[in-house]
């Protein structure tokens, strides 16, 4: 494990605060990125289009999303979190505000992919900020607080649908995009008060020696397996993020303001999720075992967790659905966060914001591919296919992990 020397600074005892004020922006960007999902059923009504087409909009914003975070990753730990996070932070709120503006399925084409662009930098910037900020042995836990973000935004999502009916679905996406650019000031005023306990600035991946070029650095053994990890993991993370109220209505028959009584359950169930995995890790680690076997080890819990969602095809009503799906998304977390907490174990960091940017890359494209495949399955009521493709990867993933060498 590569990590700079620690810094003792005045502020130290409230690195938690610097790392919670992401949560906002986590938040912020979840809930830009939720509504689409959210509000479909209105959006694809007045648009006319199906859930095939539904499908292609979210491989837009996948495959701006993987073509960009390679090089948001790279600008990252160039630039450092604070001027980087904050150009994403108003990329991608004004792309939230476009959306609400267009006028035909081309510009929100358009709209979803330039918000990929920018929510690219997100997970990135999250992954090198608990770098520099945590303990190595905090750093899952410092991803699950910030899951916490990402969940309460899928969460606060189908709060929207009675601003949506009653204003049009334009105006939610209009007022969170503009929620963004208050957030910026605010992450600007702690972090001058706050300082990291890991230098992790340009100077150091400039002087360091074992620093690596990132061309060779994208070609490690360790961060391919950490990929193709990562594909196999996020397919369940996928369909339950974007297509939780589109099941809902198909396979129990809800209307859209029904379906607003259940789908703030399952990122809500998710957080619990997240902290379960980070909690695992690091109970492990602090009985001697190294970060990569703990992490290894609370992968292969969540991935068999995971095997609940096989139990949907049984489900008797909306309830049990509600339930199962929620399971579901609670081991997807679990894993999730210990996943991207090894990029930091193994690299440093310094190099966090690449190599957790290679992660988002590959989880960009697998969901630019899936994604018309959920489409195709979901518009032929194919839906326990469905379940199983994304389900049974699970445990590959957590074979792949098994191939790691520790540095």
């Amino acid at each position: 494990m590569i990590d700079a020397p620690v810094v003792k600074r005045r502020g130290d005892s409230l690195r938690w605060v610097a790392v919670s004020i992401f949560v906002i922006s986590s938040t912020l960007n979840y809930l830009d990125r939720a509504l689409i999902a959210t509000l479909a059923p209105l959006v694809m009504a007045e648009m006319h289009f199906n859930q095939i087409q539904f499908g292609y909009l979210i491989s837009a914003f996948s495959i701006a999303y993987a073509a960009s975070s390679l090089a948001a990753g790279w600008f990252l730990d160039r630039v450092g979190v604070t001027t980087g996070i904050s150009a994403a932070v108003s990329w991608w709120s004004a792309a939230a505000v476009a959306t609400g503006l267009v006028r035909g399925v081309s510009g929100l084409t358009i709209c979803r992919a330039a918000l990929g662009i920018g929510e690219s930098a997100g997970v990135p910037a999250v992954g090198k900020l608990n770098g520099i900020y945590l303990k190595p042995e905090e750093r899952a836990l410092g991803a699950a607080l910030n899951q916490i973000g990402l969940s309460v935004g899928l969460a606060i999502a189908p709060l929207c649908i009675g601003l949506a009916m009653a204003r049009g679905w334009r105006m939610p996406f209009i007022v969170t995009g503009l929620l963004g650019f208050l957030w910026i000031p605010l992450w600007w005023f702690v972090q001058r008060r706050i300082a990291p306990a890991y230098e992790a600035g340009p100077e150091v991946v400039q002087r360091g020696e074992a620093q690596q070029r990132w061309s060779s650095l994208l070609l490690d053994r360790n961060l391919i397996l950490l990929v193709i990890a990562n594909v196999l993991w996020m397919g369940s993370y996928s369909l339950w993020s974007n297509w939780t109220t589109l099941y809902l209505m198909r396979v129990h028959g809800l209307t859209l303001g029904q379906t607003a009584r259940y789908t703030w359950i399952p990122p809500l169930v998710s957080n619990l999720g997240g902290f379960f995995g980070g909690w695992l890790s690091l109970r492990w680690m602090r009985r001697r075992m190294d970060a990569i076997a703990a992490r290894r080890k609370a992968v292969w819990v969540s991935a068999f967790g995971s095997c609940v969602s096989l139990l949907l095809m049984f489900s008797p009503g909306v309830q049990w659905t509600t339930v199962l799906i929620s399971l579901s998304f609670f081991f997807a977390l679990a894993g999730s966060v210990n996943i991207y907490a090894l990029p930091i174990d193994i690299f440093g960091p310094a190099r966090a914001g690449l190599t957790i940017a290679a992660l988002t890359c590959a989880f960009g494209l697998m969901q630019t591919a899936i994604s018309p495949l959920i489409g195709f399955l979901s518009d032929h009521r194919l839906y326990s296919q469905v379940v199983w493709i994304v389900t049974l990867p699970l445990l590959v993933s957590a074979l792949v992990l098994n191939r790691l060498r520790t540095p």
